[in-house]
């Protein structure tokens, strides 16, 4: 009698503790706007509504100080850090696009050969995330739960789908522009899903390109940016000026690829994204969910037309009313406060360079292949050797190693004389030995930059690091991929579950977003982080 009085009490005593479970929201949602400055969060904060932006701001928490702590700052790049807490030199995505050491070939960074499109063409549905040696916190999140949790990743672009969902995710899904839809490849299914295939009959983007761009607002309205048109902004094909209303009907009828650059495709992968919350049931099971999106238009236009245009600005308030309805979408179908926001970017833009010289602000084009080539006639100048260089891919000069050691050269001898030549051009503030970092005369932070995204396998033998405003790119419009604030200051806001509002200007970085989203979900962070938890989101 004693003894079953005794167990009685021990049930009575552990039962609580055995019938609970982790708290965990229902969904998290995981939303990247592409090439998002930290400061378009408020250069056009007075125009955006309460749902979007503003709401993230009013009641998330805000990481007014991220940055991103590795080079280059590029899509492919940046995606990966957010997702795995790492770096390129763990992670192994170092561009979007680079050389293979050994064998000198161009990798880009999702292709993979040995699997087939799902409902697109090839080649852009063979794709995988193969070339990502770490886990993400996807993953993670996939293996805490037994695999019970679903993770789908969605965006215009097959590498901000496929890295951010990581290696076992439920689905990854991007658009196919010969196709006109959203497409998958045999990594993670044999067929569409049926909702895919529903979504795709619906020729969503007929009809959002069908009343072409025109502004949002009254266009005399745009104060924050130039005229609406300028010298440095691009052109949709058969257009003889960068002006309102762009004929998006006409783009997309001869090139599909051109919704990309219009809001219409932010409006599209939300669209898209609000299908998958139906079609997987996300958030509305017993096991946590999490959805990966990236916002891409925001980075085509501003390629295109440059931080300053209208269409920047346009493009940013679209997208502002396109959250507003999402979020109001999650409230009704998951609930509020049932699920955790994160809002960040992958990296930012640098100003379009004949705007700055207008200002008189010291800026210019490094111009890297045009730079390879100098390089390339000067090395066979002095060797007889033709084409030593293979590419300036994301800044590295990327030597042709079978043809050096063929040719019985030093590459040691050929470093130093590369190094000397570029030192003198034009824009060019550092030259890095990649082989001797620690050498290197770089201010503290660049140097860890710079070690951060070295990957031997994948990264050239010597870097180069251009002077501030200077960057490899075109005259019209801009582009990104420096150390420089502009490049890699970034916006993180967390929202919903679990996040009270607040602020905070401590520095973080880009790489302590999975380990933040790890402590909250109380599961492990992925297997090459380098990220710390920013505990002011975890214990407001």
């Amino acid at each position: 009698m004693k003894r079953f009085l005794i167990l009685l009490l021990l049930v009575v005593i552990l039962s609580p503790v055995i019938g609970q479970s982790v708290a965990r929201p229902r969904l998290v949602v995981g939303i990247v706007v592409d090439q998002m400055r930290w400061d378009y969060l408020y250069r056009y904060y007075d125009r955006y509504g309460t749902g979007g932006f503003r709401r993230l701001l009013n009641e998330g928490f805000s990481c007014e100080q991220t940055y991103i702590n590795h080079l280059p700052s590029y899509t492919a790049v940046g995606h990966s850090t957010i997702f795995t807490g790492s770096v390129p030199s763990i992670h192994g995505i170092t561009g979007n696009d680079w050389v293979d050491q050994a064998t000198g070939t161009s990798v880009y960074c999702v292709a993979d050969s040995s699997v087939k499109p799902v409902g697109g063409s090839a080649p852009a549905g063979n794709m995988s995330p193969r070339n990502l040696l770490a886990t993400t916190i996807t993953d993670e999140l996939m293996l805490a739960t037994n695999f019970r949790s679903r993770v789908v990743g969605v965006s215009l672009k097959d590498r901000a789908s496929i890295l951010p969902a990581g290696h076992t995710p439920t689905g990854a899904f991007w658009f196919d522009d010969v196709k006109g839809c959203f497409s998958t490849s045999t990594w993670y299914m044999p067929q569409l899903p049926e909702w895919v295939v529903r979504f795709n009959a619906r020729s969503e983007p007929d009809r959002l390109v069908a009343d072409g761009w025109n502004t949002l607002y009254p266009i005399e309205t745009y104060k924050q940016s130039t005229a609406d048109s300028t010298p440095w902004e691009g052109l949709f094909k058969g257009e003889r000026a960068p002006v309102f209303p762009h004929d998006m009907q006409k783009a997309y009828r001869e090139d599909h690829d051109n919704i990309r650059s219009s809001p219409m495709g932010n409006t599209l992968t939300l669209d898209f994204a609000r299908a998958a919350v139906d079609g997987y049931a996300l958030g509305q099971r017993d096991a946590t969910d999490f959805l990966t999106i990236n916002c891409a238009s925001t980075d085509y236009v501003g390629h295109k037309y440059g931080p300053n245009s209208i269409e920047v600005e346009d493009v940013y308030l679209r997208l502002d009313r396109d959250l507003a309805e999402f979020f109001g979408y999650l409230d009704r179908k998951v609930g509020k406060g049932n699920y955790l926001v994160f809002l960040t970017a992958d990296h930012g833009a640098s100003h379009a360079v004949d705007f700055l010289k207008t200002h008189q602000i010291p800026v210019g084009l490094v111009g890297m292949r045009a730079l390879m080539q100098r390089l390339n006639d000067t090395l066979g100048h002095l060797t007889g050797v033709k084409d030593l260089v293979i590419s300036g891919a994301n800044y590295y000069v990327n030597f042709n190693h079978a043809r050096i050691a063929g040719a019985g050269l030093s590459l040691d001898s050929l470093k130093q004389t590369a190094m000397v030549f570029l030192a003198h051009q034009p824009g060019i503030q550092y030259v890095v030995d990649m082989a001797h970092i620690g050498a290197a005369d770089l201010p503290e932070r660049i140097a860890q930059m710079v070690i951060n995204g070295y990957n031997r396998k994948r990264c050239g033998s010597i870097l180069l690091l251009p002077e501030p405003g200077w960057f490899d790119g075109l005259a019209k419009g801009t582009t990104h991929g420096v150390w420089n604030p502009q490049d890699t200051h970034i916006p993180l806001v967390f929202m919903g579950w679990g996040v009270k509002h607040g602020i905070s200007y401590r520095t973080v970085h880009q790489t302590d977003i999975a380990a933040t989203v790890a402590a909250l979900l109380h599961i492990q962070v992925p297997d090459g982080n380098i990220g710390e938890v920013i505990g002011e989101v975890v214990n407001p």
